[in-house]
């Protein structure tokens, strides 16, 4: 009798560490991406159902208020990983620019860049702003706090010698802007984000007559010269309903994390992220989904890679 309790019980034994053991084996794969009117929410949910493995990774795109919130997100481990400007990262990971005087963020790390991220600066048509320079003591929304946008829009108003306080400024969400603008409540509102952007898309087709501003001129060329991670932009005639053709400025979208994650979970996230299945669904799923290339995903790094990505990277030529 003994002996076929000892049976027993190790067979419970071995059972319920089968069943921890299934249970570990599942990862949870957040990303932290940006409110649902913009880019970074729709890209997220694409790349989310593409790299999740039934059973094994559970990944999910998360709204947040953008590229700071989501490396804040990151180091402090509500999300697994995140999107953020670039420019946002290397200043968290260098300690400079907004995050100076804070402790530096030295265990983020770059899965990918993704895709070139066009400034827009959207008016009322017919508000009379053809330039930066013109918004001194209008209503402009620079989009939310913890938002990369409202970090470059104080970049730029700076180019001109301005701040928030040579404007009425606002803080919102590019659509709860879009609808202010459109009701007369704002003259313009800025935005940070793959083109065609949800909300100003739909803005554009509402009839409410929009255009955007080019950034482009001695100040901004001097502001370039200032902070290389900013390039020279185009954003294509008629991607907005009834709008031409616009030059601008942009920065890159990247996908961070942490280097506390495991390599292999990286490793597994990169490798579905390239796979010809994604390609096909990034391709359908969004415009900016066909930047989203090998070839893209090393560009403009700023900060290190983490070595799950590394290891992919190596594997198919791309990084020595």
């Amino acid at each position: 009798m003994k002996l076929k309790h000892w049976i027993t019980a190790l067979t419970v034994a071995v059972a319920a560490v089968g069943a921890v053991g299934s249970a570990q084996a599942q990862q949870f794969f957040r990303i932290g991406t940006g409110g649902t009117a913009g880019t970074y929410y729709p890209i997220g949910g694409i790349i989310a159902n593409a790299v999740s493995q039934p059973g094994k990774l559970v990944a999910t795109a998360v709204a947040s208020n953008g590229s700071v919130a989501n490396i804040n997100g990151i180091l402090g481990g509500s999300f697994e990983a995140g999107f953020t400007q670039s420019d946002v990262a290397f200043w968290a990971y260098s300690g400079t620019g907004t995050f100076e005087g804070k402790p530096k963020a030295q265990d983020l790390r770059l899965i990918a860049t993704l895709y070139p991220e066009s400034i827009h600066l959207v008016t009322r048509k017919g508000a009379g702003i053809k330039s930066v320079a013109d918004l001194k003591g209008k209503r402009v929304s620079m989009d939310e706090p913890g938002s990369g946008t409202l970090v470059d829009v104080r970049l730029i108003l700076g180019a001109y010698g301005m701040t928030d306080k040579d404007i009425k400024a606002e803080y919102l969400k590019p659509n709860q802007a879009g609808d202010k603008l459109k009701d007369g409540g704002l003259d313009a509102f800025f935005f940070v984000g793959g083109a065609p952007a949800g909300a100003i898309a739909e803005l554009a087709s509402s009839g409410a007559g929009i255009e955007i501003v080019p950034l482009v001129g001695p100040e901004i060329d001097a502001l370039r010269a200032k902070q290389e991670f900013f390039t020279p932009d185009t954003i294509a005639a008629n991607t907005y309903q009834n709008v031409g053709e616009v030059k601008t400025i942009s920065v890159n979208a990247q996908m961070v994390t942490s280097a506390k994650l495991p390599e292999q979970v990286v490793y597994d996230v990169t490798k579905a992220l390239y796979s010809d299945a994604t390609r096909k669904t990034l391709d359908n799923g969004h415009a900016k989904g066909k930047l989203i290339t090998r070839e893209n995903a090393i560009k403009g790094a700023g900060i290190p890679f983490h070595p799950g990505a590394e290891k992919f990277y190596k594997e198919i030529g791309l990084l020595k």
